[in-house]
């Protein structure tokens, strides 16, 4: 499902303000996407505000270092909001936007969305999908084109930050030609890949690193090591003075495992319930089994979140795993 970028850039044009978001827990390719997009808008003279339903991550925060995307209730009220469009990025479900969603309802402003995830709730607005995109800054830099603003670096950090972590630094199968020849691009516009890694990962803080151990301590192997699930308790940030932000990436973890084709880890929040992470290597459709817990993604990678005790939670998602992980291994 390709872009109609023509029509993208019809109704851009009928906007003077606009307002961009994403979801909640942002990670790079949200971010990333967000800071991107910002900078073409404002090159063809738009007016641009980024706010969010969370707070961006500590571990992220190089890749805004003017600090310029603002977060619902800190000195944001949505009263406060003006605007011509809303254009959501990253995302196409309500409870992926948090509070910002009630921002979106109130708003008489249009909508957009520009997203690569696979399926997506009634937001009221235009959708700019491509679900074969590797991560949805690949969209935006095809955004870019299509209104004819040159890359500079400030976007090419950020993008290619979304672009890599997307694709696990180029491992997943989402990776194409396009995508090397879109990575080549934002080198070539500022981009430092090395400097950009060494901000990813090798920036961990000692909570980090001793969360990894309660992530590795706590897995269970199943179906001949086949299928590898872990968890994280509250309690376990506290000893490992570990922030939530911290779980980014750890799922991948259990994918260093080998035999390792399925994985699953139950991340408990603050407020309560458990947010899910799925990654498959196998015929498993991560997409299908997160939207049986209300959520989604893509086929090799999505999520979920679950109310409830860890053990039932556990016990409703992983009856449901094991039994894909089994028929796709069959």
């Amino acid at each position: 499902m390709s872009v109609d970028w023509k029509a993208f850039v019809r109704q851009i044009a009928h906007y003077e303000r606009f307002v961009l978001t994403s979801h909640i827990r942002p990670d790079c390719d949200a971010l990333g996407s967000e800071l991107g997009m910002a900078e073409v808008l404002r090159a063809v003279g738009k007016e641009v505000r980024i706010i969010n339903a969370h707070r961006t991550p500590p571990a992220l925060e190089f890749l805004d270092p003017s600090g310029t995307i603002e977060v619902l209730g800190d000195h944001v009220d949505p009263e406060s909001i003006k605007t011509d469009c809303i254009l959501v990025l990253d995302t196409s479900a309500w409870a992926q936007l948090g509070d910002m969603g009630d921002v979106i309802r109130a708003s008489r402003a249009d909508k957009m969305v520009v997203d690569h995830h696979v399926g997506e709730d009634e937001l009221g607005a235009v959708l700019y999908k491509d679900y074969t995109a590797e991560a949805t800054g690949h969209l935006v830099v095809q955004a870019a084109d299509a209104m004819g603003v040159p890359l500079t670096r400030k976007m090419a950090v950020p993008l290619f930050a979304a672009i890599a972590t997307d694709t696990g630094w180029f491992r997943f199968g989402s990776v194409t030609p396009a995508t090397y020849r879109t990575i080549a691009r934002l080198v070539e516009a500022g981009a430092v890949p090395s400097e950009i890694y060494g901000d990813l990962y090798e920036r961990d803080t000692l909570g980090r690193l001793r969360l990894r151990g309660f992530v590795l301590a706590h897995a269970e192997a199943e179906l001949d090591g086949a299928f590898v699930h872990t968890y994280v308790r509250n309690e376990d940030f506290e000893a490992a003075g570990a922030l939530p932000s911290d779980t980014e990436d750890a799922i991948n973890l259990l994918l260093t495992i080998e035999g390792t084709k399925a994985a699953v880890i139950f991340i408990e929040q603050p407020r309560g319930g458990f947010k899910l992470s799925f990654r498959s290597r196998c015929g498993m459709d991560c997409n299908e089994v997160a939207r049986l817990f209300g959520g989604g993604g893509h086929k090799a990678a999505a999520g979920a979140f679950q109310e409830g005790s860890l053990e039932a939670v556990q016990q409703r998602v992983l009856e449901v795993v094991r039994e894909q992980v089994a028929a796709a291994l069959a």
